[in-house]
């Protein structure tokens, strides 16, 4: 086993051995080893092995992976880079609150409140079951004829006030139809409303008040849908992506950071380094939808953030990531997004060639999604999708 033999010539071995392999287990995940719940709590649980997790100054390098008596080593080998990821998640928990325990994962439950034939597509009007007393609207997507198991795409809305209506194409911007678009194209498309958006009023300090933050609350309801996702039966387990423009850009980052079951991320002006977030006022991170610990604890100050976007996208390794990143964006800054993706870029190299693993686009445009980055991604999406073989 070359796990066992590179942590037995690393100094505390018996301190980072139950974490490695964890770590493993929830790799076997990302390659669809094993497509069902099963993967997802393996995530939740490696998040919080890492009961004191060490503190790293800098958020910037996920190249260096610290171990208990507070020595930085390199990371060279994909074991190492899936112990760094625990920390990392750890980081994230700190800001977010932790992941949900398992008691919270009721059946989902579907229902199927409504339903049209649109000739490309059956178009469903569902809710399901997040947790005990809380069901999420969504839209379901399901290409014609329904004759095959198909590649899955979870795909998160924006800050608007019309939620999941926007990506399934019945109203808001052309451009961020891409449930719509993706479904067309023969993907099943699971279309959630954010909290307190859309269908889905939801009152963060009240309803929400056993969850540190609503980024939280969000990464847990998208779990859930991706259990949902997995279980239906013209659903591909195996094959699971996510994308989301702006608030659903990050937040497809931060879910598939916790779940390994989500193959490949499309993440359109979802984030820039906070550094680069309007000069590093992260008062924006801070309302009851996002994380108020950021002003609680951490006084906006990136620096003292226990993790930073680098981390994030690093969690995600080695599984595919797709940005756009308009130079233009008035809210992420795509010099912060380049830099990320730099440093992002040698994670990806621990595991093999990078290639397509990890793509960015800088179109010429503002906070938009045009429709050839949009058209390039989908091609991608269908790529890192295809069967394993």
């Amino acid at each position: 086993m070359p796990v066992l033999q590179t942590l037995c010539r690393r100094p505390n071995v018996r301190g980072v051995l139950i974490l490695m392999l964890t770590a493993a287990v929830a790799g076997s995940a990302a390659t669809g080893d094993q497509p069902g719940p099963e993967g997802v709590r393996g995530a939740a649980a490696e998040s919080r092995t890492a009961a004191n997790p060490p503190v790293y100054r800098d958020h910037t390098n996920v190249m260096v992976v610290q171990d208990a008596a507070g020595t930085l080593s390199p990371v060279t080998t994909p074991a190492e880079l899936a112990l760094r990821r625990t920390h990392i998640l750890a980081g994230m928990e700190q800001a977010m609150g932790p992941v949900p325990a398992e008691s919270q994962r009721v059946p989902t439950e579907m229902q199927i409140l409504w339903q049209e034939d649109t000739g490309r597509y059956l178009r469903q009007r569902i809710s399901f079951a997040a947790e005990p007393g809380d069901r999420v609207p969504a839209w379901l997507l399901v290409p014609k004829p329904n004759d095959r198991k198909r590649a899955a795409v979870l795909c998160l809305h924006q800050t608007t006030a019309i939620g999941k209506a926007e990506p399934a194409g019945l109203g808001g911007l052309p451009n961020l139809h891409y449930a719509h678009e993706l479904a067309i194209r023969g993907f099943v498309c699971l279309v959630p409303d954010y909290p307190s958006f859309g269908d889905y009023p939801w009152d963060f300090r009240t309803q929400g008040s056993h969850y540190a933050s609503g980024s939280m609350k969000a990464i847990w309801n998208n779990m859930r849908a991706v259990d949902l996702l997995v279980s239906l039966p013209d659903v591909d387990g195996r094959r699971i992506g996510c994308i989301g423009h702006s608030l659903g850009g990050h937040n497809a980052l931060f879910t598939a950071a916790f779940d390994t079951r989500i193959r490949a991320v499309v993440t359109s002006c979802g984030f820039t380094a906070f550094h680069h977030y309007y000069a590093g006022d992260l008062q924006g991170w801070t309302s009851d939808r996002y994380m108020p610990r950021i002003r609680d604890l951490y006084q906006n100050d990136p620096d003292q953030v226990p993790f930073d976007f680098y981390e994030v996208l690093g969690a995600v390794t080695p599984r595919s990531i797709f940005v756009n990143a308009p130079v233009g964006d008035a809210n992420f800054d795509h010099t912060g997004v380049r830099k990320v993706i730099a440093e992002v870029e040698r994670a990806f190299a621990v595991s093999g060639p990078v290639g397509e693993k990890l793509v960015a686009r800088f179109p010429d445009c503002a906070h938009d999604f045009p429709p050839e980055v949009r058209d390039e991604s989908y091609a991608w999406l269908q790529r890192q999708l295809e069967p394993p073989r």
